[in-house]
């Protein structure tokens, strides 16, 4: 197939102008085949692994075809997991940010009337978890009534997960006339039951190669359930990832296996579902900047998380479903790199290597238990790098190169809408309409991007002019 570039595809300028500052220049595979079709609004079904770029596939054409003057959400996206909402919306606000498009995450175990005064301003799309979108469709505070266009992510985790039920429920609130998208990398008989609940004659995308066999190496190692973190020890020493994640079955594990590595003065930290959500997020925040280089994890990090350049996954313990191997490896390869996952097998999990052979057809590489000899050979250059800080490109940092977001000490109980901003900022001499971007209103503040390094021009003009006819403390907005 030719080389693809995305000035084929009928995008805007300011989504090629995002594009480029995110240094997207070649589509993926998904991403070509999704946006031959996408403009055409007709249903689809994508199979297609994790990794393989699928947000931006929908995210291009939702970003391109959303009416930017309408106030009520137009786009609905249900994600399985609080920390694949979050990164969506960035993602889609990262892609969108030159058009002004405003994303906005809905997830548990975060304040009710917070979302519910966010979700009552101006967005454009709707990412969210199942249980919490429902929550607020049936408490009346989100409103699907402009909803042109729907995607199902991670379908299939969704039905492993248990959220068949409140999927179902929500698709009964959808409006019918709209274009759905189910995203999805497997595809059971349950899954296809679901699909017709919602989906109209969809086309179908299926991307053939399951795991990019070429780009990842996939190596299997036999030990001893009692021996692992001695194993564990001399293949990090041996291999010196760059950034890895090291996944367990149980929330107890991962405990027990963070305390052993901080006892061995390893950066780790970890992330399961029993943590506080402010400090999963924290943690892979932090993962994600390069602050350590090994994330122990329970399966809640093996979906959707994106974290450039992660060379190594390790299979602490092996998933119990072939499904969830796919998705932890795809942690890794990413974006067109090499990555490699290594998996701790014993007797007991022998039967499940069998079965990737067989069923998925990954190519394992067989190594020996690595003796002692070996992985002091390579202890001096492991120490080295430990000591190095790491450095990670910010991939939403060229799209935010020019951009100041600003912090006014007003907002809703002042009566300000975002109108007032944009009609008073807009009137500054040398700053456009087009210089300003998002606008978020909360009850006693409002945040405002303001685009093409015209950020410290406004503050300075804003210091001695009224908005509605207040005077407004005005200053960039802290991190």
């Amino acid at each position: 197939m030719p080389l693809q570039h995305f000035d084929q595809y009928p995008l805007s300028d300011e989504l090629k102008q995002a594009l480029k500052a995110l240094h997207f220049h070649t589509p993926t595979p998904v991403q070509h085949e999704t946006l031959s079709v996408a403009f055409s609004k007709q249903d689809l079904i994508v199979k297609s692994q994790t990794g393989s770029g699928k947000t931006a596939a929908y995210g291009l054409p939702i970003c391109e075809m959303v009416d930017w003057a309408q106030n009520k959400p137009q786009a609905l996206i249900l994600v399985p997991t609080r920390e694949l909402a979050i990164q969506v919306k960035q993602d889609l606000t990262s892609l969108g940010r030159f058009k002004r498009i405003k994303a906005v995450a809905i997830y548990g175990k975060a304040s009710f009337q917070t979302q519910k005064v966010e979700l009552a301003q101006k967005n454009h799309i709707v990412c969210g978890t199942p249980g919490r979108i429902l929550d607020h469709l049936e408490k009346g505070t989100l409103s699907l009534e402009n909803l042109t266009f729907f995607v199902l992510d991670e379908a299939d985790e969704m039905l492993n997960m248990g959220f068949i039920e409140q999927v179902s429920a929500i698709i009964q609130h959808l409006p019918p006339k709209r274009m759905s998208i189910l995203f999805s990398a497997t595809m059971s008989t349950e899954m296809k039951e679901l699909s017709e609940q919602f989906l109209q004659s969809p086309r179908v995308i299926e991307m053939r190669e399951e795991i990019p066999v070429q780009k990842i190496t996939h190596t299997v190692i036999e030990t001893e359930e009692e021996a692992k973190f001695s194993l564990l020890q001399r293949t990090i020493v041996i291999e010196n990832p760059d950034s890895c994640i090291i996944f367990c079955n149980t929330q107890e594990r991962v405990n027990e296996l963070t305390m052993k590595l901080d006892d061995w003065d390893v950066p780790c930290d970890k992330i399961h579902g029993g943590m506080r959500q402010e400090d999963r997020f924290d943690v892979m925040d932090e993962f994600k900047n390069g602050e350590f280089r090994y994330l122990i994890a329970t399966d809640i990090a093996a979906r959707g998380i994106d974290v450039i350049d992660m060379t190594h996954v390790i299979h602490y313990d092996l998933p119990y479903e072939k499904e969830r191997y796919i998705h932890r490896t795809g942690r890794t390869g990413r974006a067109g790199k090499s990555g490699k996952t290594i998996a701790f097998m014993t007797k007991h999990t022998q039967p499940f290597i069998d079965e990737l052979k067989q069923q998925a057809g990954i190519d394992f590489e067989t190594h020996p238990y690595p003796t002692k000899e070996e992985a002091e050979q390579h202890v001096a250059s492991f120490e080295e790098k430990i000591e190095t800080p790491i450095q990670k490109e910010n991939k939403q940092a060229g799209v935010e190169k020019d951009i100041m977001k600003l912090y006014f000490n007003g907002g809703k109980k002042k009566k300000l809408r975002a109108v007032d901003f944009v009609g008073t900022i807009a009137k500054i001499e040398d700053v456009a309409f087009d210089d300003i971007g998002i606008i978020t209103i909360h009850e006693t503040k409002t945040y405002v991007d303001i685009l093409n390094g015209k950020g410290p021009l406004v503050i300075k003009a804003m210091r001695h002019t009224t908005i509605k006819g207040k005077q407004l403390k005005v200053h960039k907005a802290r991190s």
